[in-house]
């Protein structure tokens, strides 16, 4: 008993050195997090996942809100934060331990009403521009893999969506969801058919916090998306066009 006592309080340690829980939110991604419109605070389905993982480890909880992703994982690599909501990519493995996904994201292009394209295979060209949030999911993506059309990197999804209505870019990438809103919200837009990639969102944590302590963070994502956790807070914070991730 007293070995097992000694063990809980190591993995408590490893999340909250400082006996508080940090975690890292990122409200560029408004499927995960965004602010209350009455009160300003932070809202979603990532904040609902820390407090439940700071009840659990029997610690407060403190969110370092960030606008952006990069900002959010920056955050988390350097030890300002002791968990974070980020999307999987290879780009950003270095300082992180992620768990597997907990929800599935579709990435998708906007462009101008009037644009000749109809697929997402034709954005791939030399006289394509392409405007993203700089560091975003989508960002690292197309990085990879674009081969021909320009990446124009911009400060949030915000300011990617008004490069391309100004005519500054032929095409905006980002969450489907998000661009859906945007053709909704005022006419002259289009969102392609289809998807360019699935993002997908998972639980993070400095490197440095050890196997035993993932270990744990991966077994609470898992019992989070079997018990309905996850698929109840996309539903209370009425988020479509993202869905729970399956079993790891």
């Amino acid at each position: 008993m007293t070995r097992q006592r000694s063990a809980a309080s190591a993995l408590v340690a490893a999340f909250a050195p400082r006996g508080t829980l940090r975690a890292s939110i990122n409200l560029g991604n408004p499927v995960l997090a965004n602010r209350d419109a009455a009160s300003g605070e932070p809202v979603g389905v990532s904040i609902d996942l820390a407090r439940e993982f700071a009840r659990r480890l029997g610690v407060t909880i403190e969110l370092v809100v960030f606008e952006r992703a990069a900002g959010s994982v920056d955050a988390v690599k350097n030890e300002r934060a002791d968990i974070g909501f980020f999307a999987i990519d290879p780009a950003r493995s270095d300082g992180l331990l992620f768990t597997e996904p907990y929800v599935l994201i579709e990435g998708g292009y906007l462009v101008p009403e009037s644009s000749p394209l109809t697929h997402n295979a034709q954005v791939d060209s030399k006289s394509h521009r392409i405007s993203v949030g700089s560091g975003s999911a989508y960002d690292l993506f197309l990085t990879r893999e674009i081969r021909q059309a320009e990446i124009v990197r911009l400060q949030g999804a915000g300011a990617a969506l008004a490069a391309m209505r100004a005519g500054d870019v032929e095409v905006a990438a980002g969450i489907r969801q998000v661009l859906e809103g945007e053709a909704q919200r005022a006419p002259g837009v289009r969102v392609l058919p289809g998807r360019f990639m699935v993002i997908q969102q998972a639980m993070g944590m400095p490197a440095g916090r050890g196997a035993q302590a993932q270990a744990l963070l991966a077994s609470f994502v898992e019992e989070m998306k079997a018990n309905g956790f996850v698929a109840d807070a996309l539903k209370r914070h009425g988020i479509e066009g993202a869905i729970v991730a399956p079993a790891a």
